[in-house]
């Protein structure tokens, strides 16, 4: 009983000294340290001049073949760091922008964001570095935006690549609205610990690992800056971006080779804890959704990741990495 006593009073200083772990970092990362060299580059948006921060990776064994790899909506560019270190041993050039209001980019005050700004803005990122074939690959939220920019650029892309792409279903016809002031109040409760009970539960079917712990606590860094509320501002926009601007339907009108990775375990979809409960349990069924956006897109090819779910690319890497050398080789 008196170990027991001991434990209870200690358990508040145990908790704090877990949080204090965590290093405390400003909206824009300037303390946080990429993988490789980051570049900027300034865009006029909106009437406002922002800097889009991205990192660009071209090896000594260059194979003339290039690929941009687009971050999801809780992530920025530092989590492709093994990808981005698998390519280019492969001889591609590497190009991982972090779209503006995420990771070293700007983050504004006012903005509309649209896939369509996101997909203009990185092409511009493309013609400032003279490139003008690539392939796209994006995973979650990138996965939405690599096709608007397909749809948008087809001669820009040589192939697509979807990796747990979110959108594959059309939330807004089966889950209640939340306005973006719901979505900012959300946010500014974001903390280590939610970030952490959240990707946990989500992504990684109750596992955790050093290198889960490393991106739980690159994302809760900042939510102890001064101005935050930047961030979580931000944050609200896109998540009704998301939510509003479904690109499902489009699926028929891409004409590039496409592989789907998809791990089967996911069972991500936005607001479905407000749906009903019929309706919640066929939400974000990627063993499905996988199958049925395959049958969408022409010329594409599905692979699934079992026992994985929405983030392959850290959970099993080498059998994400394995059919995308391959399919970018073909």
């Amino acid at each position: 009983m008196k170990t027991i006593k001991i434990l209870l009073f200690l358990f508040p200083f145990l908790c704090f000294s877990q949080a204090q772990k965590i290093k405390d970092l400003d909206i824009f990362l300037t303390n946080y340290e990429y993988p490789f060299p980051v570049h900027f580059l300034e865009l006029n948006n909106q009437r406002q001049v922002l800097k889009m921060a991205y990192m660009e990776i071209k090896p000594d064994n260059y194979n003339t073949k290039n690929i941009v790899l687009l971050h999801g909506k809780n992530f920025n560019g530092a989590y492709w760091e093994t990808t981005i270190k698998a390519l280019a041993k492969e001889g591609f050039r590497v190009i991982v922008p972090d779209q503006i209001g995420f990771g070293k980019s700007s983050k504004p005050d006012n903005f509309q964001y649209t896939f369509q700004q996101f997909a203009e803005n990185t092409k511009k990122l493309l013609d400032h570095l003279g490139i003008e074939k690539t392939t796209i690959l994006g995973h979650s939220m990138g996965g939405m935006l690599a096709t608007r920019f397909t749809l948008m650029y087809p001669e820009t892309v040589e192939k697509l690549v979807l990796e747990n792409p979110i959108g594959l279903e059309d939330w807004k016809t089966a889950v209640p609205y939340k306005p973006v002031d719901w979505w900012y109040e959300s946010e500014l409760k974001q903390n280590y610990e939610a970030i952490k009970k959240y990707q946990m539960e989500n992504y990684y079917n109750g596992k955790w690992n050093a290198d889960y712990q490393k991106w739980a606590e690159l994302a809760a860094g900042w939510t102890t800056a001064p101005d935050y509320n930047k961030v979580a501002w931000n944050s609200a926009l896109m998540y009704d971006m998301i939510f509003t601007q479904p690109v499902l339907y489009e699926f028929k009108n891409i004409k590039s080779p496409t592989l789907l990775i998809i791990g089967t375990r996911d069972k991500t979809a936005i607001g479905k804890q407000w749906a009903p409960e019929e309706v919640r349990k066929k939400l974000g069924n990627y063993a499905e959704l996988g199958k049925k956006t395959q049958k969408a897109i022409l010329n594409s090819k599905l692979v699934e990741v079992p026992n994985t779910g929405h983030l392959p690319h850290i959970e099993s890497f080498d059998q994400f990495i394995n059919p995308l050398i391959v399919f970018l080789k073909q």
